[in-house]
């Protein structure tokens, strides 16, 4: 199968002074492995689903990304999201490399007994390519605590020994971390207050629709209304709901949790199902006249085919890849700021670092120690990114990927290079 760069990467590879080491390493995984998942249904049959993980880079460190459960997954999915991750990791200065991986299977179609035989059975799979110092999983689309907890446990009975940092974004009682859950929901508003600061816009003035309203762009949404930020509209795959005069996320997200009942892993509730807000055409959301989209859905939201449609001055990107390239250079064209996915939605991997260094020393932080070490992290590295972008006349994504390479280009270097080994 095919592997090939990004152009944002590629750009960025361009226009920065580095060394043909740095730009070959970068341009190609370090490993894809694919993998033939079987579990025995319900039914007594034997099922076998596709799966992928691959590890991008691992110059900083381990290969840190998640695993996502969809129909939709592929190498050359798991692939891209894998650079982004490594990109991700080397932009909030974590000691980490980028990994990312799936199961190519609808985990709706599962009873819990089967999605656990899945779980566990991905990571009998995988076990001797993963772990604290290799390669550490973590929830992505369709996997949560509970997953990872399954994944965790199965680890610990092959390794037979308790490893809490082979996995992160585990539930609390299995070494999991304070804070994770709301994390990347968390960042993505720090980054939006950020912009909103250096604007000098004020938050009640800020109209902002939310795309996806699972569990970052749910977190997000009733962060953002907490701090001000007008929320006019959210979606979900069930549907959409608009109020001009703005909504409060929460009560539309505990009624959607509800949905989830105790014999369920998935809710098979909609924000929609609420009846105290206009509905809306999914679709119809990306062009609403707002200040802020918050795309928090899948990749690929906003394409060249919709992105005329779009309306707002800022696109806050909580998902990953959700504006495609070409869509990227022609919001950039018309002067639209898109604040990018590998500096917004950073904060759940920020967390599993801290995840996995509570995993590794056997400490526990509270949510308040979680949260300043989290906040303080992105006070220093969002305005270095809107300072880069500033100073080089660029985009914010050119500006972040920029920061990134030249953090991974400086470790290749640092063991020697074509030019040192040259003399």
């Amino acid at each position: 199968m095919s592997e090939q760069s990004t152009p944002i990467l590629d750009r960025a590879l361009g226009r920065l002074d580095l060394s043909d080491d740095a730009r070959k390493m970068l341009q190609h995984a370090h490993k894809r492995i694919q993998m033939s998942v079987p579990i025995r249904r319900d039914d007594g049959t034997l099922e076998v689903f596709l799966a992928w993980r691959v590890q991008y880079n691992t110059v900083l460190g381990p290969a840190k990304g998640g695993v996502r459960f969809h129909p939709g997954v592929t190498l050359e999915e798991a692939t891209e999201l894998a650079r982004w991750m490594t990109i991700k990791c080397a932009l909030m200065d974590l000691p980490f490399g980028g990994g990312k991986g799936g199961i190519q299977v609808d985990p709706k179609s599962l009873s819990r007994q089967e999605l656990e035989r899945l779980s566990r059975s991905f990571v009998r799979e995988l076990h001797n390519l993963m772990g604290p110092d290799t390669d550490i999983p973590a929830p992505d689309v369709n996997t949560n605590p509970r997953i990872m907890g399954w994944m965790a446990d199965e680890y610990d009975q092959i390794a037979r020994a308790r490893t809490p940092a082979a996995i992160t974004g585990k539930p609390l009682a299995l070494g999991g971390s304070e804070g994770r859950v709301a994390a990347t929901g968390q960042a993505a508003l720090y980054v939006l207050q950020e912009w909103a600061k250096r604007s000098d816009k004020k938050p009640k003035d800020i109209t902002v629709a939310v795309q996806g309203f699972g569990n970052a762009g749910a977190h997000f949404a009733m962060l953002a209304h907490k701090a001000g930020f007008k929320i006019v509209a959210v979606s979900d795959s069930g549907g959409a709901i608009y109020a001009k005069e703005g909504l409060d996320p929460e009560p539309i997200h505990t009624e959607k949790e509800k949905g989830k009942g105790l014999d369920k892993v998935y809710s098979d509730t909609s924000v929609r199902d609420g009846k105290d807000h206009q509905e809306l055409e999914t679709n119809k959301l990306l062009a609403l006249d707002v200040d802020v989209l918050a795309l928090a859905a899948l990749q690929d939201a906003v394409t060249v085919d919709n992105v005329g449609d779009i309306q707002a001055g800022v696109i806050l990107e909580i998902a990953n890849g959700p504006v495609s390239p070409d869509a990227d250079d022609t919001l950039y064209g018309r002067g639209v700021t898109v604040l990018p996915d590998v500096l917004v939605n950073a904060g759940g991997v920020t967390v599993s670092y801290y995840e996995w260094i509570q995993g590794r020393t056997g400490d526990r932080w509270s949510a308040e120690e979680v949260h300043d070490r989290l906040k303080a992290r992105f006070d220093r590295i969002a305005p270095q990114c809107f300072d880069r972008a500033e100073k080089d006349g660029s985009s914010m994504r050119d500006a972040a990927y920029a920061i990134a390479v030249e953090r991974i280009s400086a470790a290749i270097e640092s063991r020697g290079d074509s030019c040192y080994f040259k003399g």
